[in-house]
């Protein structure tokens, strides 16, 4: 056992000797596996800290959380002209969801309404996405408050004039002010601020709740009604934990159905998006990205293995003197390919840990420029790099290794001579 290890011992100081008196070329030979590495760990560092954002936003919604609308969050056979040919969800249907369909812990009506400018005396945020929906949003989806509450069922139901505002909302009305009990202008009228949702950062799917403000469906239904072009209305629906996600959606297709009075041989005139659905979707477009990024990055990690092959024919073929020496004075086979192995690996793997380096750079300086994207490598991340330098290092050396090894010893001293 000892003797192996002193000749992996003196293998490994003979290849770093190798490579210290070639500088030039030892840096020439790891750029192509620096660049290989760095741009697979770059990829799956990018997939795996937008997968994190988009799970960290997805949070907050039950996986089984339902959408019925007009129209579909994701891919659907049904033309777009036939589309627009159906009809909003109306607020009965919402009521009668609320009602009648078995299974459901919470529903909850959305209008998307367009960005209204609010006011508190000479201060004036203009363009603020206005979310309009019914109290039980709140219990759909989950949100902290920095002071204040969401508006409960009499203050939703009666369509009073409160609102519920976002933190960067809060900071450019009022400063350091109580914003509490304030009125401020939306509308053309006061509403009395009585919430302030904590501070979340930048959302992926349009604009967080730091710059959102909120307010109760009824009061815009009261003031434009229900056939207003400009409002589109979409239910949504929470099941009760445990239930039966299939039947639920059955049993809402069929009431659905039933209340527009579809016939047998007809379409749905709505859709039903559930948010796993949406996760999938977007877990098969992260997978793919990967793909990509591995078949981009492979390229490189072939131009670097075969960089280090290249180089490492030009070694043995430079030694071959010292090697026929080194072999008439009793180096076994095995020294000399562990020798040019030790040399061909290392190559990779300081390339590759070059090229790690690179990538944790890369994601501080992104993590330091935005406060809302954190830029994240794993280390399963870095571990695969290793890994991945280490066996790109091996396959490119071993067929000049053993070339290296195989070499008659009179025959090398001669051919150096």
């Amino acid at each position: 056992m000892l003797v192996y290890l002193r000749l992996l011992k003196e293998s490994f100081s003979f290849a770093i000797n190798a490579l210290r008196n070639n500088k030039l070329r030892t840096f020439l030979s790891l750029l192509g596996v620096t660049v290989g590495i760095f741009s697979i760990i770059a990829v799956l560092a990018a997939v795996d800290s937008l997968d994190k954002t988009i799970t960290s936003q997805l949070s907050s919604l039950d996986s089984n959380t339902m959408y019925l609308a007009n129209m579909s969050f994701g891919p659907t056979d049904v033309p777009r002209w036939q589309r627009e040919t159906f009809d909003e969800v109306s607020y009965n249907e919402y009521r009668s969801i609320k009602a009648s369909v078995s299974e459901v812990e919470h529903v909850a009506l959305q209008l998307f309404v367009k960005r209204e400018n609010i006011r508190y005396e000479s201060e004036l945020v203009s363009s603020v996405n206005t979310v309009v929906v019914s109290h039980e949003f709140i219990d759909i989806q989950v949100m902290e408050f920095e002071k204040g509450r969401f508006y409960n069922e009499s203050e939703s139901s009666s369509g009073r004039p409160v609102v519920v505002i976002g933190s960067e909302i809060a900071k450019s009305l009022f400063g350091e002010l109580e914003p509490i009990g304030k009125k401020v202008r939306l509308y053309g009228q006061k509403f009395t601020v009585i919430g302030v949702v904590k501070k979340e950062g930048s959302g992926l799917f349009g604009d967080s709740n730091d710059v959102s403000i909120f307010l109760p469906a009824n009061y815009v239904r009261n003031r434009y009604g229900d056939n207003n072009p400009f409002m589109k209305y979409i239910v949504i629906i929470k099941p009760e934990k445990g239930a039966d996600i299939d039947g639920v959606k059955a049993e809402l297709t069929q009431m659905m159905r039933n209340k527009r009075g579809l016939k047998v041989d007809e379409i749905d005139t709505f859709f039903i998006s559930v948010i796993s659905g949406f996760q999938d979707a977007i877990d098969q477009i992260l997978g793919i990205l990967n793909l990509i990024g591995w078949v981009i990055s492979g390229f490189s990690l072939l131009v670097g293995g075969f960089g280090i092959a290249n180089i490492m024919f030009v070694s043995v073929k430079e030694r071959t003197n010292l090697i026929g020496i080194q072999k008439s004075l009793g180096a076994k086979n095995r020294f000399i390919l562990f020798q040019f192995l030790f040399e061909a690996v290392i190559l990779a793997v300081v390339g590759g840990l070059v090229g790690l380096f690179l990538v944790w750079i890369g994601t501080l300086i992104g993590s330091s420029l935005t406060d809302d994207f954190e830029f994240v490598l794993s280390i399963q991340n870095m571990l695969l790099g290793f890994f991945i330098s280490s066996i790109i290092g091996l396959i490119s050396g071993v067929i000049p290794a053993l070339r290296a090894s195989r070499l008659d010893p009179v025959e090398a001293i001669r051919t150096g001579m």
